[in-house]
């Protein structure tokens, strides 16, 4: 148990204080609203303080001077950034994470270090979106694309469909259909509820299927559980902020791309810094005469991600009345997600939940390399490192099936150097490896973390 002190009670903090306050951590949410303090304290196990989390005594009576941690993910870049100053300088926090919006910050690495700002781990909540949706048009069809082990292994979410090539038989077919490529249906949800997957079950229409194998080997297996769709060309990004201006930049070879922003004088900007190629268009991605205007009917992707939820909503659905063939819009409200991804919207995407799995993977301990959130934060996916021998060690030189896996856990994949290892239940277990995991319940974290921690040896 760590004691971590989280600067900041709006989405990112109150849900990284969920899941950490989950795992048994003693945790201090710091905030100046208190009524959002309140609220965060009747819901969860932890600790709240109202004050200015950069001032000394606020972070001294949040219990600085005995913190492992400090998460600064409050709305000012600058406040997050001199919390970790002052948290270090006068309290020696062993470990400072901090969360910077503006892109300037991350093009200079330079800033941050034991002898400048004293930053451990610089999180952009933009960054890590844009990669996530760049993702979703890579693969059409996914509601969700996740990598591990540094990009060798890919997990895939993909809603089974009516008609489909796996609807209706045992999932022992995917590999007989699919002959040569090795892949694993890691989790299965059905109406919001988790189904345990092994040969006998059936795949039905309208099941949420996720399926694990080599990046490499990922095109090809989606065809198995959907008819493979065309490649997406033409993208519509409504909204030029931080994320559709990145979002712009890295599309921009690949795909023709617009770019709809209502501010005239952002438009002006985007224009004269984006790539040629760009087509910069002044105007509202929620108005259904312009999108007409601009033949957004004849669009592949359209991704709505300004900062109104409501906007991106209104957009989103246009543009699907219009032909869309996929429709992504940023949800900012958590609550919003599942409620907006059951109507008329593809993909709702939350900056809050994909925030929070990178964060996860830098708290926890257990070897964690990797955390990625799966159902809009109903389920994990972990990817933790091996480490210990057989005698330290519940795992190392072991068989899955002699592995005690707490009930809803199961082991997707393994990377053993640059080989993906697709185990089965005899399949033995290495120092070393990158175990790919699957929680359906996230509050058996703890007990993986303990299953996959070396023990110390005493003689």
């Amino acid at each position: 148990m760590k004691k971590i002190i989280i600067l900041g009670a709006g989405q990112v903090g109150s849900s990284l204080a969920e899941a950490l306050s989950a795992d048994g951590h003693d945790i201090t949410v710091v905030d100046r609203n208190r009524q959002r303090l309140q609220a965060l304290k009747a819901e969860l196990r932890v600790n709240v303080l109202v004050g200015f989390g950069a001032h000394p005594p606020v972070l001294e009576a949040a219990g600085a001077r005995d913190a492992a941690m400090l998460i600064a993910v409050t709305d000012s870049d600058e406040v997050n950034m001199m919390a970790c100053q002052v948290a270090t300088t006068l309290f020696n926090v062993e470990t400072r994470i901090a969360r910077a919006r503006a892109r300037d910050y991350h093009e200079h690495p330079r800033l941050f270090g034991r002898d400048a700002v004293p930053v451990d781990m610089l999180i952009s909540p933009e960054e890590i979106v844009t990669s996530q949706i760049q993702r979703l048009i890579e693969h059409p069809g996914a509601l969700q694309v996740l990598d591990f082990a540094e990009g060798r292994v890919s997990l895939v979410g993909v809603r089974a469909y009516h008609g489909g090539p796996l609807v209706g038989r045992e999932l022992r077919n995917l590999r007989r259909v699919r002959p040569g490529v090795q892949t694993r249906v890691a989790a299965i949800f059905r109406k919001d509820r988790p189904v345990v997957p092994d040969g006998d079950t059936v795949i039905e229409a309208d099941d949420e299927v996720f399926f694990v194998s080599a990046k490499k080997n990922i095109r090809a297996v989606t065809a198995e559980l959907r008819h493979l769709e065309r490649s997406y060309h033409r993208v519509i990004i409504a909204g030029g902020g931080n994320i559709g201006r990145r979002l712009a930049e890295i599309l921009a070879d690949r795909y023709r791309v617009k770019v709809i922003e209502r501010d005239p004088a952002r438009a002006r900007l985007l224009a004269s810094q984006l790539p040629t190629e760009v087509l910069v268009l002044e105007g509202d991605g929620s108005d259904d005469r312009f999108l007409q205007e601009i033949d957004v009917a004849h669009a592949d992707v359209l991704c709505a991600v300004t900062n109104d939820d409501q906007s991106n909503i209104f957009a989103g659905m246009l543009a699907k009345r219009r032909g869309v063939r996929k429709v992504i819009c940023l949800i900012n409200r958590p609550s919003y997600v599942d409620l907006v991804q059951s109507g008329t919207i593809d993909i709702a995407v939350s900056p809050q939940l994909a925030t929070v799995g990178a964060l996860l993977a830098r708290v926890r301990e257990g070897g964690t390399a990797t955390v990625h959130t799966l159902r809009r934060g109903a389920a994990e996916a972990i990817e933790t490192i091996v480490h210990g021998d057989s005698r330290t060690s519940q795992v190392v030189d072991r068989r899955i099936d002699e592995l005690k896996l707490p009930e809803g856990a199961s082991i997707g994949a393994l990377v053993r150097g640059e080989e993906v290892i697709i185990p089965h239940h005899d399949t033995i277990i290495h120092t070393g490896d990158h175990a790919i995991l699957f929680l359906t319940d996230r509050s058996q974290v703890a007990a993986v973390q303990r299953l996959f921690q070396p023990s110390p040896l005493f003689f």
